[in-house]
């Protein structure tokens, strides 16, 4: 797969595609459409997210151990970020039952193999890498107001957050900035992976596409905003398990989001990857899942 093909899709000259203006009504529709999805196909959305929240939770107690307390916040939160791209077998499902199409589990993972899934990966890691410094900057608030020394206890750290001028300095300040970090994830994710489960358009038109469209409807998406992260805070009482419903609505009420906003007629449709009739050895498999391993 040619580095051509992951930022322009298929075509060497991408189509032209249409953004639409919304309203506040479509937002409302489009959670609506979400919830009936989720209801429709709840055991493979929740299959599907239940092990997200787990493994953030995993992956920071590892990298963190017991000062994990100061950063659970701002990886709650952080769920909003990397969102877009966790949710991609929703919105694949979602396409399927809106196409009268079978949507099994497996399906969700039908993604793996699409041609557009080097563009897929190309702004995935665009995300993981926003996650990573925003966690990283979270951290550094917390230790210019508190120091490097881990709370003692849960019942200190609530009451020196909420009661102290540090604590609140904390929570003005973090919450400022994770807005930015918002903002400028639903700019560039909300509507480039859904349009690439969708078309093969690559990745730097996906990108500016979604620009374009939270640029068209500014009201409109930071409602949507507000909406995931109100959600997002929801599901992450108790423990996160919440989230094992709301990403999964929230993920197919963003494909129906996607298709109020982008039409996308006129480009072409991602084509499954040709399989490669060589055997494949078990050394070969990390390799084996880039797009740019596929063409051994």
């Amino acid at each position: 797969m040619t580095n051509s093909h992951v930022l322009v899709g298929a075509t060497a000259v991408p189509e032209q595609l249409t953004i639409r203006r919304i309203g506040f009504a479509d937002l409302k529709d489009a959670l609506r459409r979400g919830i009936d999805d989720f209801n429709a196909m709840p055991t493979h959305a929740i299959f599907l997210c239940a092990i997200y929240p787990v493994i953030g939770i995993v992956l920071a107690q590892l990298a963190f151990g017991y000062s994990i307390l100061p950063l659970v916040y701002p990886l709650a939160s952080g769920f909003a970020l990397i969102g877009p791209f966790a949710a991609l077998g929703l919105y694949e499902l979602s396409r399927r039952r809106e196409l009268g199409q079978e949507a099994a589990a497996s399906h969700a993972f039908d993604v793996l193999q699409s041609s557009s899934i080097g563009a897929i990966a190309a702004l995935g890691l665009v995300l993981l890498v926003v996650f990573g410094i925003w966690i990283d900057v979270a951290y550094n608030i917390y230790v210019a107001n508190f120091g490097y020394a881990p709370p003692t206890s849960l019942s200190q750290f609530v009451h020196d957050v909420l009661t102290t001028q540090a604590g609140w300095t904390l929570i003005i300040v973090g919450n400022g900035v994770g807005l930015l970090f918002a903002a400028l994830v639903l700019s560039i994710g909300v509507m480039s992976f859904p349009l690439l489960v969708d078309r093969d358009v690559g990745a730097a038109v996906a990108l500016l596409t979604s620009i374009q469209a939270v640029a068209k409807n500014p009201l409109q998406f930071a409602a949507w905003g507000l909406i995931v992260a109100a959600l997002l805070f929801i599901g992450s009482l108790p423990l996160f398990l919440g989230l094992t419903v709301v990403l999964p609505i929230l993920g197919h009420s963003t494909w129906h989001l996607y298709r109020k906003v982008v039409d996308a007629d006129f480009s072409p449709h991602p084509q499954p990857l040709p399989q490669p009739s060589e055997k494949r050895y078990a050394a070969d498999f990390p390799v084996a899942l880039l797009p740019w391993g596929k063409g051994k």
